[in-house]
């Protein structure tokens, strides 16, 4: 007997050629999803399903740009067709773009980051529920960040990440009748190959340590951290959770910083 958790369903994960959204899409196909990776992206997406192929799962490429209507619905369309329905949308295409403090942020910056981490979010969403409600249900989950729930930066990126959050209840509230479920993930540094990069290029050791102090687990995340959460939320693991976040930060975001914790609660003293 088959224990994985998504054996028969059908996924699609936007922004699914590298990084965290690969991280998904592999680790849902190895849960026994067909999944659908939708990108802009073809040489990484194609990747992507090769790989996924090669572990003897099923995949298939649609390249779609989530800030267009068409090519969502397009995208949506191909996968009716090729699996008959959408089982899970992982709503995980988004980025910072050139995003800067509040006022240096110029009007087109701010619009194309919340056409791409908002709006396009939306757009699938909206293309994916009647086929979600006709087939009895579906799971949705939008990856957002740790910056939607605390001020770390990023000021258009945050509004967008945390739109997300009153969309995605909406989505559970108004969907739920109809087996719908809607949740977000909440990610804090997620060390994907980009990142490792920007790391090694950038940050010098005393950054790198003044961030990690952030973390009370004392380590950043990695983009299997992240997949876990989703195949969660993903499966029937989640039947009754529906209309919240899943905070995936080590803890960034539940308290002061570990030095201040240090100093101020003395926590070291163990006797």
């Amino acid at each position: 007997m088959d224990d994985r958790v998504l054996e028969g369903q059908t996924a699609i994960v936007t922004g699914g050629a590298k990084g965290i959204g690969r991280e998904i899409a592999t680790t849902l196909a190895a849960e026994g999803a067909a999944v659908v990776v939708a990108d802009v992206d073809t040489e990484n997406a194609s990747e992507t399903v090769d790989r996924i192929e090669a572990a003897g799962e099923t995949a298939l490429f649609a390249e779609t740009d989530v800030t267009e209507t068409a090519s969502v619905r397009s995208t949506v369309d191909e996968t009716l067709e090729a699996f008959g329905s959408i089982d899970v949308l992982v709503n995980n295409a988004g980025g910072s773009l050139d995003d800067d403090v509040a006022h240096a942020v110029n009007h087109d910056t701010w619009e194309r980051i919340i056409d791409l981490n908002l709006t396009g979010p939306y757009t699938c969403t909206h293309e994916v529920l009647p086929a979600m409600v006709e087939s009895g249900g579906g799971s949705i989950v939008f990856v957002s960040s740790a910056n939607a729930l605390t001020g770390i930066g990023l000021p258009a990126y945050s509004a967008a990440k945390n739109g997300l959050h009153a969309f995605s209840r909406l989505v559970a509230t108004q969907y739920g009748r109809y087996g719908v479920r809607s949740n977000a993930v909440c990610p804090g540094t997620i060390i994907t190959d980009s990142r490792r990069e920007q790391r090694d290029a950038d940050w010098d050791e005393d950054f790198r340590e003044q961030l990690l102090d952030q973390y009370p687990l004392e380590a950043f995340g990695t983009p299997e951290d992240v997949a876990n959460a989703v195949i969660y939320l993903s499966s029937d693991l989640a039947r009754f959770v529906s209309g919240t976040e899943l905070v995936v930060d080590g803890g960034l975001t539940c308290g002061l910083d570990q030095t201040f914790q240090r100093t101020l609660y003395d926590v070291d003293r163990l006797e």
